[in-house]
Order: C-alpha cells, then structure tokens, then sequence
C-alpha cells in the first residue's frame, strides 16, 4: 500500500514552492521557481499576480510528477502564501485586473497618515489588533479604487474579487470559489478579532466595499477542490495560512508561550498567546494564529520588514556577493563587526520602531572597512532586529523567552545562528527541514484530512532540530546592542529631521 502524502504550496515574496510530505515525515519531492519582481516606482513593489498563479501550478506538477511522489498516495492540498500582498480579479474570468500590490509597497502611506490624523487609529488598533502602516492589505484596496473608479464601479456591482495570495490561488484552483482563512483575513485591517468576521464599520472607513471580500473559514478547514486543470489532478483543499502563522504551526507552537521566527524575505518573531488576545504597548501586532487542529488562536508578532532581503540586496545590486551562502565565511573571518553597523531599513522599520518613512542607512564606515565588514553587518543586522522584537514581546506579555525555534532559508546560515543565540542570550533551536512554512501547511492539511491521526502524530514526524546554545558574554552582549540602538536612532534621526539648514 502506498504511503499518504500531502502537497504542500508555499508562495513566497520571491518564489513558488512545492512539497510533497509524506505521513512519515519525509518531504518525497520538491520544485521551486522565482517570479518577476516589479518596482515601478520608488516604494512601490509589484507582482505579476497571473506569473505567480502559473509559476505555483507549474512548481506544484513538476513536484507531483517525481517518482518518489508518484509512488505517494497524495490526499490532500495545504496552501500557505505571502501575507498582506492584494489581488483584484474578474470573478468570470478569473484574470487579474491589476499587478498585485506587494506587502512590502509603501504607496499607501499618505492614506495611513490621512486615518491617523482623522483619529481612526485607536480604533482600528483596537478592532484588528494591527497598527495603521502601508504593510497592511486593507489601504492597498483603498487606493486601487480610489485611483481606478472603474475598478470601484465593477465591485459595487459585484463582477470583482479581491483577496490575499491565499484566496487567489483557491480560487484559481477551484474555478472560482471565493474563500480564505481567518490567519490571512487578520492581516487586512479589515477584519475584527472579536466577531471572527469582516468588520462593516473597518470597511466605511477604508472605503472598501463588502461584495469585495471572500468567505472566511478556519485554517484546518474545506476550501474547496483542485479542480484538475492548474495541477494535473483533483485534491480537496484543507490547510491554509498565512506563511508566518504556517511556520507556528509547523514548529509545533501552538500553545501559549512557544515562540518561533522564521528568516525570509524578512523576519517575522510569533509568540503564541492561546486563547487569549494581547495588548502590545510597544506596537507589537496581535494577530489570528493556528491552535493543534487549525482552529482560531491568537498570537503576537513583531514584523522585520528586511531581513536576508539585504543579503540579496548586497548580492544582486551592489555585487560583493556571488551567493548568499558566501555571507557566511566572510562573516566568520572578522572577530568582532569593527563598529559597523547597517539598519536595513529599505522599505520602512518595522516592529517596535513602526516608522514607515526611515530608509536604510550603514554607519561606523573607516578606512578599513572592506565587503566583509557589510556582510557581517548585514546578518547582524536580522539578530538585532530579533533581539528588540523578543524583549518588546516579553515585556508585553510577561511571557519570558527560554528558547526560540527557527525556520526560513537565512537559518542555513551557522554563524547567523551562533549570533542570533549569543545576542538573545537563550537556546536557538533550528527545525530540521528549513521550509517549515510549507511543512506547516502539510500538516494543517494533513491532520485535517486524517494523513496524521492527531497533532501529535504530524509532530513526532519532524526531524529533531539542531540546537546552538548562547556563548557570548553579557557584557558584549550588551555593547553590540548599544552600537545598533545608536545606529537605529540615526536612521531615525535622518529621516524624521528635514529642518537642517543650507550653509
């Protein structure tokens, strides 16, 4: 008899991956492939949302088609996917009518600024547990349909369909049905945590209109069923998530107090607070997380906007890197970071700072700074920005951090790990199979279409991680977190002082 499998897809900011994860824990195949990548402006950050939805089904039956799946009985689809990042399409044609605009696109933060000054933020604060910045999907919509009153005039109407990458990829795959989960629909500012629905008063304030928006369900759920035509075979749709809150769940977090970051694109440190919903003081976001069956639960999360994006940033556009697995051997031949440091701040500062218009900045240059002083600093720079989310958590919470289990490319990386450990001051616990996003969406899937029997079951068939224990001393730990706080408040200082005067 052949073993139950589960597909898993996990769409990222700059590539579509395919899994296929057997009962026993072993991933039977894997496809990935990158995307087009579109700046159209200054702060503006684009997606082709037609390549992505073909980039994914192409990944998804080239992983199908190995022979270790084949001989797989694969029963059940998970999707976890890129948050925040908007999708409008023609519900007949189920094309596009606009580039998806990307969770990193700063377009929205006149619109921000507008409802802060309006005195809508507590409020919204309050109902969706987010903060008013352009990383959220709900502005994105309101200045599509602002800038293209055709396109408000057709949603009225009904003929449109707007969602995150979630719910436009379930409705690729199903021919149509208009559905996403609850972990997802918490990103939009749109949704209130309290009804566990869609908020009419969010939506008069952003101007956005109801016949827009999918039906939300719970993310161990029915989404519908692969139609057949984009993966080559039927399979029911039972796990989604968004990639932050798939990775919780994938790392085994989900009870209160277990806490995971996952090192992608950017950085993004959960904490799960069960039941119940946290208040941030610092600006942490409270946000829907997953419990053991993919019920609703809740979580904070500090979001790093830039995290291994400077190491590519380092590599593709300024040139002193071939591959980002060259990071490490530079990082490891300097003893100590010489002073420099870099606040990769190309898209805003995200949690704690929550500054939307800071840019990146490198300080403490001399003479003697070569490539590998930038690297260094550029790997630091992801340990710090975990470090000031961790201590704004565990103040928040009262919840003390004895360990952190990590996930995401940017943890191959040994010396990062050995860093990241050094300055948190407590165990980083390093999942086996770096693309736990995807394995948690297999397993919010999986348990739900009964591949594993339990939670339980899917845990036990993880690999053990690999643990690398802190060996700095508290008083350089606290040194190099001195040097960044200095470094973070001269970026701040750089973008909020624009009265200098001309000599």
């Amino acid at each position: 008899m052949s073993e139950p499998a589960v597909l898993a897809l996990d769409q990222g900011t700059t590539g579509s991956t395919a899994l296929v994860v057997a009962r026993s824990g072993r991933v039977l195949s894997r496809a990935y492939s990158e995307f087009t990548q579109h700046f159209p402006r200054p702060g503006w950050v684009e997606h082709d949302a037609a390549e992505i939805r073909d980039v994914t089904f192409r990944v998804a039956r080239e992983a199908l088609s190995s022979p270790a799946a084949r001989s797989a009985s694969v029963e059940a689809l998970g999707i976890t996917n890129q948050r925040e990042t908007l999708v409008v399409w023609d519900r007949e044609t189920l094309e596009p009518v606009h580039r998806a605009i990307v969770w990193q696109d700063r377009r929205t933060t006149e619109i921000c600024r507008e409802l802060r000054e309006a005195g809508h933020e507590e409020e919204i604060r309050r109902r969706t547990g987010l903060v008013l910045d352009p990383y959220f999907t709900g502005t994105k919509l309101t200045w599509l349909l602002r800038e293209r009153p055709e396109l408000r005039a057709r949603a009225e109407a009904g003929e449109l369909a707007a969602g995150t990458i979630d719910a436009w990829l379930i409705a690729s795959l199903t021919g149509g049905a208009h559905r996403t989960d609850a972990t997802n629909a918490s990103r939009t500012l749109l949704y209130d945590l309290d009804s566990g629905d869609w908020s009419p008063r969010l939506l008069e304030l952003l101007e956005v209109p109801a016949a827009l928006l999918p039906e939300v369900r719970a993310s161990g759920g029915d989404f519908g069923t692969s139609t057949g035509g984009g993966l080559g075979v039927e399979l029911p749709i039972l796990g989604v998530a968004g990639d932050q809150q798939a990775a919780l769940y994938g790392q085994g977090c989900w009870e209160q107090g277990l806490a995971k970051n996952t090192y992608g694109t950017g950085a993004f440190l959960l904490l799960h607070t069960g039941g119940e919903r946290v208040h941030s003081p610092s600006g942490l976001l409270t946000t829907v997380a997953c419990d053991a069956r993919g019920g609703p639960a809740f979580a904070m999360e500090g979001a790093i906007f830039v995290a291994g994006a400077a190491v590519q940033w380092l590599r593709d556009a300024v040139g002193i890197l071939d591959t980002a697995a060259q990071s490490e051997p530079l990082a490891r031949g300097l003893e100590g970071n010489d002073g420099v440091y870099f606040v990769p701040a190309f898209v805003g500062l995200g949690a704690p700072w929550w500054q939307a218009e800071a840019r990146g900045m490198i300080t403490g240059l001399t003479r003697g700074t070569g490539r590998e002083h930038l690297v260094r600093a550029a790997l630091e720079a992801m340990a710090y920005q975990t470090a000031d989310v961790a201590e704004a958590m565990q103040a928040d919470s009262g919840v003390p951090l004895a360990e952190l289990r990590v996930d995401g490319g940017a943890t191959e990386n040994g010396w990062l790990m050995e860093f990241q450990a050094g300055i948190l001051g407590v165990p980083v616990h390093r999942a086996a199979i770096v693309e736990t996003t995807a394995f948690g969406a297999a397993g919010l899937a999986g348990v739900t279409g009964g591949v594993w029997k339990d939670p339980l079951e899917f845990l036990n068939a993880r690999t053990p991680a690999t643990v690398f224990e802190p060996a700095m001393s508290e008083a350089r730990r606290r040194e190099l977190r001195r040097g960044w706080t200095r470094a973070v408040r001269a970026a701040l200082a750089w973008t909020l002082d624009e009265g200098g005067e001309e000599g």
